[in-house]
């Protein structure tokens, strides 16, 4: 099986979008699928290897971390190379979806697009012209028109899948979230982390790690931190990475005199830095309510972080039946509540971490995904094929 990916975001650029990506190449070629992928091209160089193919790409004043391929270039990259597959997976929405579209169209291959971003709850924040509700129709419309332009669909989590039907979307959609490779998740040094930012090795630590928008809620666990500072003077949340919403939440922790109990310490390197990171902390903490997944929850359970969050749309997903987490209202009290149980009771958070790895281990193995997504490839090659034939 030999599959054409397209998308809008890879490496460098660090969302769930990328690591998705990343992780499902990987796995698939375990199960004998090829996969090829094109993606923009960025300032920053990325080990790739020889089947990444890097499209010319042009700044985005109003989202400088993305980058936008040249319609004219990837459409030759795909033509280049669709002929040779038989399945075209989009990724995004943008230039990889119209590109991706009109490519397997000349050549005749199916295609499929995981819907990775719950695009409703987060344009107007990047529309901020537009009324909230024209951005939130705009992009269910704009969702069920590309949805039902290809001849499946992927979504993260049933919940995901279930809004998608609410939008009028009549393909096939398919739930299948992006797994984890626990052999990744072993390693990480808790004291190096502490030592290198000058955190005291008994400092009681929040963590958050993701993009820093305003779709993330973080302004909700600021407001979380204060209250868990009255109980805990010393504790230290930590924001690992970056995005459009950072120097507004460093002007509101300063306002709310918690500059001493917040450290921004950017993106971190996912096969060090980061799992030096998650090791380092005592709680991670999450309230999105836009995630179609929330890959940093699994992460952190995996690497026996315990998991204080609110549970919406994807998230509820991932934390169904999920050992390791508390699940809590989007409420500062009962969210501070448990996170200062976590944070001041050392055997809640031994059981929590014992049962937050051996609930990934069971139900989230990347391998078993990967085997799902190739299972669906091969199917919507045979349909495409058995079509062909019947048309001659």
């Amino acid at each position: 099986m030999r599959v054409l990916m397209v998308s809008d975001v890879y490496f460098p650029r660090v969302n769930g979008v990328s690591t998705s990506i990343q992780t499902f190449r990987r796995d698939l070629a375990a199960h004998g699928c090829e996969t090829w992928l094109v993606a923009p091209a960025y300032p920053a160089g990325w080990q790739d290897d020889e089947r990444v193919l890097r499209q010319p790409s042009r700044y985005l004043a109003f989202d400088p971390e993305d980058r936008m391929m040249k319609p004219r270039a990837t459409l030759a990259a795909c033509l280049e190379h669709v002929g040779r597959v038989d399945v075209l997976h989009i990724q995004t929405p943008f230039i990889a979806h119209w590109i991706g579209i009109k490519a397997a169209r000349r050549q005749n291959v199916p295609t499929i697009e995981t819907y990775h971003t719950f695009f409703e709850e987060y344009l107007h924040h990047y529309l901020p012209l537009l009324p909230a509700a024209a951005a939130r129709a705009f992009a269910r419309t704009i969702s069920r028109r590309q949805c039902n332009a290809v001849d499946a669909v992927v979504a993260p989590s049933r919940q995901l899948a279930d809004v998608l039907v609410g939008y009028g979307v009549t393909r096939p959609i398919h739930t299948i979230p992006t797994g984890l490779n626990l052999d990744e998740f072993a390693g990480g040094d808790a004291l190096a982390f502490r030592a290198r930012h000058g955190i005291a090795a008994d400092r009681p630590v929040m963590l958050l790690v993701g993009r820093v928008a305003h779709e993330k809620n973080i302004a909700f666990l600021l407001d979380v931190l204060a209250e868990v500072r009255r109980s805990v003077p010393s504790v230290l949340f930590i924001i690992a990475g970056e995005g459009p919403a950072l120097a507004g939440l460093r002007r509101t922790a300063a306002a709310a005199g918690l500059q001493d109990n917040v450290l921004f310490v950017g993106y971190l390197d996912r096969r060090g830095a980061l799992l030096d990171c998650y090791r380092a902390a005592d709680v991670f903490v999450f309230a999105s309510r836009t995630e179609t997944q929330g890959l940093v929850l699994l992460e952190s359970l995996a690497l026996g972080l315990p998991v204080v969050s609110t549970a919406v749309l994807g998230t509820k997903e991932v934390l169904r039946d999920a050992g390791g987490a508390l699940v809590v209202a989007e409420d500062v009290k009962e969210f501070s509540a448990a996170v200062v149980s976590v944070l001041t009771r050392p055997e809640l958070r031994a059981a929590l971490a014992s049962a937050g790895r051996a609930f990934v281990a069971q139900r989230w193995s990347s391998r078993e995904m990967a085997k799902r997504l190739a299972q669906l490839y091969g199917d919507l090659a045979r349909t495409r094929c058995a079509a062909s034939m019947t048309v001659r």
